[in-house]
């Protein structure tokens, strides 16, 4: 039995190694990194908080075949809801779009790809919301990630961000996240 099972590993692994190696998707910021504190730029400008309230640039690649648009997701999951803090929600971006200027999430649509809608995040607004957590919450993570799409969204200006969020991972492709972090 040991001898079988063995086999079967040794077999696995190597069927495993002969395989193409799959493309995965990559995510490049030149204004926050992977595990880093995020700079003020990237703070929100309310409740207490005063930073620029400007979403980071973004640039990705690696997505899989049949991807026709995007989506862009910040989320803070520490925050103290129940729920987590939604503070961007960009869907519907084209997929020839493979990078964000920083500042593309300003409210109103100017900054953005043609046919890319923003949702309202949880401050209340439709367009990139800053970190700001509550003072000696300790460090929140804010979890900034791309999803590859096969179609177009349907969603409503005014669609809740747990409806967003339900479509957009239900339709994913694909997705690459960057971490970064804040505290007051």
């Amino acid at each position: 039995m040991k001898s079988l099972v063995k086999k079967t590993l040794v077999l696995s692994a190597m069927a495993a190694l002969s395989l193409p190696a799959l493309a995965k998707m990559t995510l490049f910021s030149e204004d926050m990194s992977h595990g880093a504190f995020l700079k003020n730029a990237q703070v929100f400008n309310g409740f207490g908080c005063s930073g620029e309230n400007k979403s980071p640039q973004l640039t990705w690649s690696g997505a899989p075949e049949g991807t026709k648009f995007f989506a862009v997701f910040a989320y803070d999951p520490d925050a103290p809801t129940g729920s987590g803090w939604w503070h961007w929600q960009l869907v519907n971006i084209p997929a020839e779009v493979t990078s964000l200027a920083s500042g593309a999430g300003a409210v109103g649509d100017e900054h953005l790809p043609k046919g890319a809608m923003q949702l309202r995040n949880d401050y209340g607004s439709a367009g990139f919301g800053g970190a700001c957590p509550p003072v000696n919450d300790g460090a929140h993570r804010y979890l900034f990630t791309v999803y590859a799409l096969p179609g177009k969204l349907d969603l409503s200006p005014d669609a809740s961000a747990a409806l967003t969020g339900y479509m957009v991972q239900a339709n994913a492709l694909d997705s690459v996240t960057m971490q970064a972090l804040y505290k007051r």
